[in-house]
């Protein structure tokens, strides 16, 4: 019997060997398949390894480890996204919309550091995806998130691992740096665009809506409550630098990028260029605007970062952006259109906000309906007219505005705007205050400004109740239900009940995301509650000061 149990032993530990080994050449097939795009085998003979483990920890699942390549795909749904807050801030950067900003943006930096001779920059494509941060313990994935506001985003953990281009467990090289102990990775998930275009076909053949543009389409993807979902989406990540790491130590922002390499994260190793100075930089700038339409996933701009992590750290942060990194943004996607009408909107603190509707125009693949005038004061420096031809941008690519109207097709037809001397909802009397821009409608009863500051609160930023729209929002304040904030929380089920296409499941889930927004942090809840001049870096600035409400409500206005 001693025998018979040390051959079970014997084979066991041959299993195990297999196993390991399987692991590790896949891993390794994978490093350079995803990572240096340079296979050293073929795809049958890649399909013939993973095949051959996943028959062997099938026949043995006391041996599966969470990192194995077979576990990609395998947890279950998520009721919702757990939120996660990052060691260091991720944060924005800073625009220049030119050439001549760049060399102001060196030339800043030089004066910072009173220093006259060139700074080296690195510059890399500004890929147009989804902010995530990898954090890898002792070379294993353990958590990814999304940016969110830059200090908490959600937990995507399962989404993540079933992109294949991200690695479950780093490499350890076998000349060069060790893995750290620690290691926040940052990285850019997006969906090329030819990947894109055919999902959009599957899903049009499922008669399912397409999605607007890859990003939205990579956002969609990795937000999905069932990673099964997401691993059948064709997405990617390119790394572009760390946050917090604990166990190594580096030189240059472009040595970093190489170590991530090195230990099995995908860089943009083409496009990354080490440039002796800013007008090296600015060249490399423009000529990737004019290559732009070449690359097959969409880019919407470049990142110079300063190369020395040294100068880095003397260069510090601002409230909002490093101030040793900056984002070239190319010249806005722009078209005509005709200006239907102009509709003035009463926002959550009252003020008067005219919007364009237009005719129908697609912009940066989104079609755009609507865009944004500002204030009385920038219509009529443009004169924009109701019936205009307009010159229309997706501003930074993101917010719709008419930039001017196109006067030599003017038929003598069109209506000047005249802003309404009362409020279009309450139809109180409007005020302007002297050197303000803004219109405001002063009655605080005023129904837009109750649904906006609705609208207001439980948004992302804010509270970030899941499923509470503008159509439920609104039926919730005609039925008499809500008028401030504080009544969402004494919703009950019945009373959900009452509203329009809204089923015992979806009552539920909206009452659960109710319950779950109490416990939000105190600069999320300063957030919502709509204070005048209190964005989100203020909030943030008081709940670090004050600490509770409670000493935030007795504070006096000094």
């Amino acid at each position: 019997m001693p025998l018979l149990g040390s051959r079970r032993m014997k084979k066991m530990e041959d299993i195990k060997r297999q196993i390991e080994e399987l692991r590790e050449k896949i891993r390794y097939h994978n490093y350079r398949y995803y990572v240096l795009n340079d296979p050293e085998i073929s795809d049958a003979q890649y399909d013939r390894l993973f095949r051959r483990l996943v028959e062997l920890e099938q026949a043995h699942p006391e041996l599966i480890t969470p990192d194995s390549p077979t576990q990609r795909v395998g947890a279950e749904p998520l009721e919702a996204f757990a939120q996660v807050t990052h060691r260091h801030p991720m944060l924005s950067l800073e625009n220049a919309f030119g050439g001549e900003e760049l060399v102001e943006f060196d030339a800043r930096i030089r004066r910072y550091l009173r220093q006259s001779t060139p700074i080296e920059y690195t510059a890399e494509p500004k890929i147009d995806g989804v902010a995530v941060e990898l954090v890898y313990e002792n070379g294993k994935l353990t958590v990814a998130s999304t940016r969110g506001d830059g200090y908490v985003g959600e937990d995507v953990t399962p989404n993540i691992k079933t992109i294949l281009s991200v690695p479950l467990t780093l490499m350890e090289p076998k000349e060069g740096r060790p893995i750290p102990e620690l290691l926040e990775v940052r990285g850019e998930v997006y969906m090329e665009v030819e990947a894109f275009e055919e999902l959009n076909r599957e899903r049009i053949n499922k008669n399912l809506p397409p999605f607007a543009n890859p990003r939205n389409a990579a956002a969609g993807s990795l937000r999905q409550l069932d990673p099964r979902v997401t691993a059948k989406r064709p997405l990617n990540i390119f790394c572009y630098g760390i946050g917090e790491v604990r166990g190594a130590t580096f030189q240059t922002q472009m040595e970093l990028m190489l170590a991530l390499q090195q230990w099995g994260l995908r860089i943009n190793r083409q496009y990354i260029k080490l440039c002796k100075n800013i007008d090296e930089a600015v060249e490399y700038c423009e000529g990737l605007e004019k290559d732009r339409a070449s690359f097959p996933y969409e880019i919407d701009g470049a990142v110079i970062k300063g190369n020395s992590l040294e100068l880095q750290r003397k260069l510090g942060e601002k409230s909002r952006s490093p101030r040793w990194a900056i984002a070239f943004k190319f010249h806005p996607n722009q078209e005509t259109t005709r200006l239907i009408r102009i509709e003035v909107q009463v926002g959550r603190t009252g003020v008067l906000t005219p919007v364009a509707h237009l005719e129908p125009v697609e912009i940066g693949g989104v079609t755009v309906k609507r865009a944004t005038l500002h204030n009385e004061d920038e219509i009529q420096k443009k004169d924009i007219r109701e019936g205009d031809i307009v010159l229309v941008q997706r501003a930074g690519d993101v917010i719709p505005e008419v930039v001017m109207p196109i006067v030599s097709k003017r038929t003598g037809n069109e209506k000047k705007f005249v802003m309404p001397k009362n409020c279009p909802v309450c139809g109180a009397k409007i005020v302007r205050k002297p050197g303000e821009v803004a219109s405001r409608c002063p009655n605080p009863n005023c129904p837009a400004q109750i649904k906006e500051a609705l609208k207001h609160f439980v948004s992302k930023g804010a509270m970030n109740i899941d499923g509470l729209g503008d159509k439920l929002i609104t039926q919730l304040i005609e039925k008499g239900l809500v008028r401030e904030p504080a009544d969402l929380y004494t919703l009950t089920k019945d009373d959900l009940l009452k509203l329009d296409k809204v089923a015992d499941k979806a009552a539920t889930n909206l009452l659960n995301a109710i319950e779950r927004s109490k416990k939000t942090t105190l600069s999320k809840f300063i957030y919502a509650l709509g204070i005048r001049h209190v964005g989100e870096h203020i909030a943030s600035v008081l709940a670090q000061h004050f600490g509770d409400i409670e000493a935030l409500a007795k504070a006096s206005e000094e």
